[in-house]
């Protein structure tokens, strides 16, 4: 190519009270995401990127949320979080006090690093993080992180004490607002001709909002156990976004498909990624979902190593198994608890999509299927002028130990965009 190519990169983190480990293993793979970013190849050549890098949360707000929110938080709505964790290190513990994660920042954030923008900016030799930060082993490989990649290894983690109804659609789209300060002025994140980058990880069901009387409407609120009626949970968030045919009798649901009468329009996202951006602006768009779907088998062994087994390919929409797991669905410890599956099913109103553990065996994550988040991610394919498919979307699991096989499709998909998009 004749000059570097430009990619403006999105990270939308949730960044509720179950997100902690999650976060810790995002952040682990940031040095490996960075590196390769730096040394990205596309059609066997260097292209040295020219990148932005913005972090926001999954946190809009929600009346049921606000009351409980810390006097030193404040939903970020799409705004950039430009400071490291370790200066909001109090947003690592739940918003009940119960649980903290502070590693999730610490591990790989030892000291505090940002940029001197709402966002990092790096390309080849040039970045801008103060001059007193050099090269650094942070993750302990024995390979130097450059100071770009230990910025993004602050910024990205956001803690745990977000609103437990995400807007991850919401956010992505304001912290994509032309209009929005920190894509005005001479420096923006958003540049004509870059390509669109966006890394989305959750591990619950997209509740971007369109009309907030929702929350007190019970006849999208399952039946609390304890009380015998309906009130308000994570369960609104799914009821009121996806509409399906079951269950049967095995409570198995079929023919899944988004709804929206509560919730924001889908095409408000993808009439702006796909028909503003990419048709009549020009720009490739690609994303990263790191989704509550079960872990991907295999992969296209060629650029841009699309998914081919496993994945979204073998989820199934259900209800909750009243069983500990590996028989049923209730982690031992909330089984031990008391826990059953009428209360995850009044909690959050579906099943698990996946069920993570680590190489000890202990349990790392459950995450329900984020099914708005999938039709928006598979709606940035296209076919080319030529009748070839361009894969732009790429979906893996939240419950994988190890997010490396996700950075990887995801840099498959940058490079494809910037070399061969349109």
């Amino acid at each position: 190519m004749d000059c570097a190519p430009l990619i403006d990169l999105l990270f939308v983190v949730d960044n509720s009270g179950s997100m902690g480990e999650e976060q810790l293993r995002l952040a682990d793979s940031l040095p490996y995401l960075v590196a390769r970013l730096e040394t990205l190849t596309g059609n066997g050549v260097r292209l040295e990127p020219d990148i932005n890098a913005m972090v926001t949360s999954s946190d809009f707000g929600n009346p049921l949320c606000t009351p409980f929110e810390p006097a030193d938080y404040d939903p970020a709505r799409g705004a950039p979080i430009d400071t490291a964790c370790l200066d909001r290190l109090s947003h690592f513990t739940n918003l009940v006090g119960t649980f903290s994660i502070p590693e999730a920042c610490q591990t790989h954030c030892p000291a505090p690093v940002e940029p001197t923008d709402p966002f990092v900016h790096f390309a080849a030799g040039i970045d801008n993080i103060p001059d007193t930060v050099v090269p650094t082993d942070i993750d302990g490989d024995g390979n130097l992180e450059s100071p770009a990649a230990q910025a993004l290894a602050c910024l990205v983690p956001q803690g745990i004490n977000g609103c437990g109804y995400e807007a991850q659609l919401e956010n992505m789209l304001q912290a994509l607002n032309p209009a929005a300060e920190w894509n005005q002025g001479p420096t923006p994140f958003l540049r004509d001709g870059a390509t669109l980058a966006i890394v989305l990880i959750t591990d619950e069901a997209d509740c971007s909002v369109q009309d907030y009387s929702m929350m007190e409407d019970p006849l999208l609120q399952n039946i609390n156990p304890d009380t015998g009626s309906p009130g308000p949970s994570s369960a609104i968030c799914w009821n009121a976004g996806m509409d399906c045919t079951g269950p049967d009798a095995m409570g198995v649901y079929s023919d899944c498909q988004p709804q929206t009468s509560d919730l924001q329009e889908l095409t408000r996202y993808t009439n702006y990624l796909v028909g503003e951006l990419r048709e009549n602006q020009g720009k490739e768009v690609v994303m990263l979902g790191v989704l509550g779907i079960p872990t991907v088998t295999a992969h296209d062994p060629d650029p841009p190593f699309q998914p081919t087994a496993g994945g979204v390919l073998d989820l199934v929409y259900r209800n909750w198994i009243d069983f500990p797991y590996p028989a049923g669905d209730i982690l031992p410890d909330e089984w031990d608890a008391g826990v059953r599956a009428a209360d995850k099913q009044f909690e959050l109103g579906i099943g698990p999509g996946c069920t993570g553990t680590d190489l000890m065996g202990n349990f790392t994550t459950q995450a329900i299927p984020p099914g708005r988040i999938l039709d928006v991610c598979q709606a940035l394919d296209y076919l080319d002028a030529t009748g070839e498919p361009r894969y732009r979307c790429c979906m893996e699991s939240i419950c994988d130990d190890d997010f490396t096989f996700a950075m990887s499709c995801f840099l498959g998909l940058v490079g494809d965009a910037v070399t061969t998009g349109g």
